[in-house]
C-alpha cells in the first residue's frame, strides 16, 4: 500500500526541484530548491527522502517556519519524489547526472527528439535512442544499464528508508545481490551485515525487527556473535576471551545468557568459530582467522628449519664489496646485520628513522643480485611499494598485485597452487601486514625461498587483526636485527632526533630551534585558534619558506576523525582555503569534489587497483559522463559519481591513514580533545612521516600526554604461542642452524 501524505499533519507543497543544495545519503536528509505551485519565486524545502533529483516533481507535507540563519523555508515531514512530466523537468532531470551518460546536452538532444515520452522511449523502445544526433551504440547502452541500475537502486533505497536505513549503501547493495536485493534482504537481511561494506549488524538488526523476526531467533543470535568476533577485528583482535565474547554479545541482544551460550556452541559445532585458549585463558577466534595464525606459525617454523636458497656467502669478501659498490663505510652494527643476513634464510630488519634500515637492506639486495638471486620487493600501500622502488633501484609491488588479486572471484592467484618464483622476497613497511595477508603471502612463498621482513616495530600496529611484526620479533623464532643507533647524518636532524625522544618516552624538543631546522612546536590553546595557525602554515608561511606546494607537499595529520580538530573539519577548512568551489563540483555522500581537488581512498578496490590510503589528485569532472577521474601517481583511475563514497577529501588525514606513506612535509595537530587517542606510537608514526620538515601545532600538555602513554591495547591473538611452539619443537628435535642463534640481537 503506498504511502500517501497526510495533510492534517500540516500543509501540502508540490512543485519541481530545481536544486538539490544538500542531501546526505546515509540518513536523506536534504535542502532543495523548488519551483512550487502558487509561488513565484524558488522556495527552500527542508526534509528527508531516500533519493532526491533536480527536474523531479515534489510533493511534500510540512509547514512553514523563519529558520534564524536561512530565512523562510518549508519544514517538511513528508517528502516524495517522482518522475518529472514537463519537458523542462524532464531535461533538468536527465542533465542533472542522475543517468549516468546523459549530461545538459544530451538532455537537451533526448528531450527535443523524443519530448515529454524519452522515458517511455529509454524504458521500452531502447533502440530508439540511436535515433539522436551523436548517440552510437556505446553510448546507447551505456544509457539503458545507467537507466536499469537507476530504477533498481531507487527501489532499494525506497526499502531502506522505509525501514527506518539510511541508503548510502544502496548502491553496494545492488552490486552484490543485482537485481534480487530486496527478496535477499526480505528474507535473511543479516546477510548484509556479512556481505556489504558499512552495513554493520545493527543496521541489519533493525531491517530484521521490522520484517518480524524474533528477537530470540538463533539466526539473530549466532549473527550478532559473528558480529562481536568482526567487531573485535576492527579492534586488532584475531579473537575474545569466551567470557567477553558472551558479555558484548548479552548487551548487544538483549538475550538471556542461555540463548548466547548455545548459539555460541552451534557456530563452534558447524566450525565457524573456534575455542582454543591463550595463556590459559579460554578464547574464541573467527575459524578464518584462527587458521591463518596457525598457517603463518608453521610457515616460519619451516623458514627457519631450512637453509637459504643461495651458496654460503664470504661475508668478508661481500663486505669490502659491496662498500666500495656503494661508495659508502658501513658502521660495525650495519655490517653484523648484513653479515646475519646472508647466513639466515628468514631475518627481521627493524628500527627507526636515522638508524641506517634503507642502507642495510640495499646493501643486501646488491649482494644477492651479484649472485643471481631471483629478488622480489613489496609493501602493504602503493605509496610505500613506491617508496621501496625509488630506494632500492627495483620494481615493487603491492602485496596484492604481487599475489594478483582476482576481484570477480574475490581470491589471490598465488597460493599453494600457484607460488611466488623469488629466490628472496623482501616485505617492507611491514608493521602494517595484519594476519590475513601475511597468512596469503606465506602461502605463496616456496618452501625453498628466503624472506626479508622489514619494518618499524614501534609504530602503530596493523588496521586489521593481528600484531604479526612485534610477534614475530618477540617469539624467539626468527633472528632480528633491531637498529638502535642513529648515524651521523640522520642525526642532525631534529624530526630524526624527536623520534626517537618520544619512542624512549621523553619530551620533544619544543623550544624555538637557534637557525634554520625542519622541527617546529606552534602552540595553540584553543581548537579555533589550532585551525586558524594550521591555515596559515599550509596556506602560506610554509610554502613561502620552504618553497612547497600546499596542496601536493603538505599533509595535515591529526589523530582522529571527528571534532572541530579532527580530519573531516579540518578537510573543509583546508579544501574552501586551497581549491575553492569551481563553477563545476559534485556533491555527493556529504562530500563535495572538484577537478584539484586532493583525495584519499577509504577501501580495498581490487578491480581499480587502488587501496585503503592511497592518494591522488582530481584531473576532470564530466557531468555528461557523471564520472571524474584521479591521477593516482601517474595512474588515472575513473570512479562514476555513484561510486564517490570510497573517496574522501585528504588535505587532512588521520594518522592511521598516513601509516606506510612519506610527505615533504607534515603539519601534525596534538589537542588535548584528541586525548582518548593521544599514544606514544600514534605521536611517533605521525612525526616520522614527514621527510623534510615537521610542524607540531597544538597544546605542550597534550604532547605531554601523548608521549607518557604508551599503548594501552593488548591484541588479543594466538601467533606469538604458535611461533613460540614452533621454537620449542625445534630446539627439542634439530639444532639450530646458522643466523637462529643470533635472534634477537641489537645494534
Amino acid at each position: 500500500m503506498k504511502q500517501q501524505p497526510n495533510t492534517a499533519q500540516g500543509e501540502l507543497l508540490s512543485g519541481r526541484i530545481e536544486r538539490v543544495v544538500f542531501h546526505n545519503a546515509d540518513n536523506g536528509f536534504c535542502v532543495l530548491r523548488v519551483q512550487a505551485r502558487g509561488h513565484r519565486d524558488l522556495q527552500s524545502v527542508v526534509g528527508r527522502a531516500p533519493s532526491v533529483n533536480p527536474g523531479e516533481w515534489l510533493t511534500a507535507t510540512g509547514q512553514w517556519v523563519n529558520d534564524r540563519s536561512h530565512g523562510r523555508q518549508f519544514a517538511a515531514t513528508y517528502i516524495k519524489t517522482s518522475e518529472p512530466n514537463s519537458r523542462a523537468g524532464i531535461e533538468k532531470y536527465l542533465g542533472s547526472g542522475a543517468i549516468r551518460g546523459i549530461g545538459p546536452v544530451y538532455a537537451m538532444k533526448l528531450v527535443a527528439t523524443f519530448g515529454d515520452s524519452v522515458f517511455d522511449v529509454i524504458e521500452n523502445e531502447p533502440e530508439r535512442l540511436r535515433e539522436v544526433p551523436g548517440i552510437g551504440p556505446v553510448r546507447a547502452r551505456r544509457i539503458i544499464s545507467a537507466w536499469d541500475e537507476q530504477k533498481v537502486v531507487r527501489e532499494i533505497m525506497i526499502f531502506l528508508h522505509s525501514h527506518g536505513v539510511g541508503s548510502a549503501r544502496a548502491t553496494r547493495i545492488f552490486k552484490t545481490y543485482g537485481t534480487g536485493a530486496v527478496q535477499v534482504m526480505s528474507e535473511n537481511p543479516y546477510r548484509l551485515a556479512r556481505d556489504i561494506r558499512g552495513i554493520g549488524f545493527v543496521v541489519a538488526d533493525s531491517i530484521a525487527m521490522k520484517l518480524g523476526i524474533d528477537p530470540a531467533s538463533p539466526v539473530r543470535i549466532r549473527a550478532g556473535i559473528r558480529h562481536v568476533l568482526r567487531e573485535a577485528t576492527s579492534e586488532g583482535h584475531c579473537g575474545l576471551p569466551r567470557d567477553d565474547l558472551l558479555r558484548a554479545a548479552h548487551q548487544l541482544l538483549d538475550v538471556p545468557a542461555g540463548l548466547a551460550g548455545t548459539a555460541l556452541r552451534s557456530e563452534i559445532a558447524d566450525g565457524t568459530v573456534v575455542e582454543d585458549a591463550v595463556a590459559e585463558k579460554p578464547c574464541v577466534f573467527l575459524a578464518s582467522l584462527y587458521r591463518a595464525e596457525q598457517g603463518i606459525a608453521r610457515a616460519f617454523g619451516a623458514l627457519v628449519r631450512g637453509r637459504p636458497p643461495w651458496p654460503p656467502v664470504d661475508a668478508d669478501k661481500a663486505l669490502p664489496w659491496i662498500q666500495r659498490q656503494l661508495g659508502i663505510k658501513l658502521a660495525k652494527s650495519q655490517a653484523e646485520a648484513v653479515r646475519l643476513a646472508l647466513r639466515s634464510k628468514a631475518m627481521v630488519i627493524t628500527g627507526g628513522p636515522g638508524v641506517g634500515k634503507t642502507t642495510i637492506v640495499n646493501a643486501i639486495l646488491r649482494i644477492f643480485a651479484a649472485k643471481g638471486v631471483e629478488i622480489g620487493l613489496c609493501a602493504p600501500t602503493g605509496r610505500a611499494a613506491k617508496r621501496l622502488s625509488e630506494t632500492a633501484g627495483m620494481e615493487a609491488k603491492t602485496i596484492h598485485r604481487l599475489l594478483e588479486f582476482d576481484p570477480a572471484r574475490g581470491k589471490f592467484r598465488r597460493g599453494r597452487g600457484n607460488r611466488l618464483d623469488f629466490g628472496l622476497l623482501v616485505i617492507d613497511e611491514t608493521s602494517m601486514v595484519d594476519v590475513p595477508l601475511m597468512y596469503a603471502l606465506m602461502k605463496a612463498l616456496p618452501a625453498e625461498s628466503a624472506l626479508l621482513v622489514v619494518g618499524d616495530v614501534d609504530q602503530l600496529p596493523s588496521v586489521g587483526p593481528g600484531r604479526v611484526l612485534g610477534d614475530l620479533i618477540d617469539s624467539g623464532v626468527v633472528p632480528v636485527a633491531r637498529l638502535l643507533e642513529v648515524f651521523r647524518q640522520a642525526a642532525r636532524s631534529r624530526i630524526v632526533l624527536n623520534a626517537h625522544r618520544i619512542n624512549k618516552g621523553q619530551l620533544p624538543e619544543m623550544g624555538r630551534p637557534d637557525g634554520e631546522s625542519d622541527f617546529y612546536f606552534v602552540p595553540a590553546e584553543e581548537p579555533e585558534k589550532a585551525v586558524r595557525r594550521t591555515l596559515q602554515l599550509v596556506q602560506e608561511r610554509i610554502p613561502k619558506k620552504f618553497n612547497l606546494d600546499p596542496v601536493r607537499d603538505i599533509q595535515v595529520l591529526c589523530p582522529m576523525n571527528r571534532g572541530g580538530v579532527g580530519a573531516k573539519a579540518l578537510n573543509l577548512e583546508l579544501q574552501a582555503a586551497l581549491n575553492p568551489a569551481e563553477s563545476e563540483r559534485v556533491e555527493r555522500f556529504g562530500w563535495g569534489f572538484a577537478r584539484g581537488d586532493k583525495v584519499m581512498q577509504i577501501e580495498n578496490d581490487y578491480e581499480k587497483d587502488v587501496y585503503n590510503g592511497d592518494i591522488g589528485f582530481i584531473d576532470c569532472l564530466d557531468g555528461e559522463q557523471g564520472a571524474l577521474e584521479v591521477n593516482f601517481d601517474g595512474r588515472k583511475v575513473e570512479y562514476s559519481f555513484r561510486e564517490l563514497d570510497t573517496l574522501v577529501p585528504a588535505y587532512a588525514t588521520t594518522i592511521h591513514k598516513s601509516q606506510g606513506s612519506e610527505y615533504p612535509s607534515v603539519v601534525l595537530i596534538v589537542m588535548n580533545k584528541h586525548y582518548v587517542m593521544l599514544q606514544r606510537n600514534l605521536i611517533y608514526t605521525g612525526i616520522t612521516r614527514g621527510k623534510r620538515l615537521v610542524v607540531v601545532v597544538g597544546q605542550r600538555s597534550a604532547v605531554r600526554r601523548a608521549v607518557r602513554t604508551a599503548s594501552r591495547s593488548v591484541r588479543c591473538s594466538k601467533l606469538g604461542e604458535w611461533l613460540r611452539d614452533v621454537a620449542t619443537r625445534r630446539s627439542e628435535t634439530a639444532p639450530l642452524l646458522p643466523g637462529a642463534a643470533d635472534r634477537g640481537a641489537r645494534y
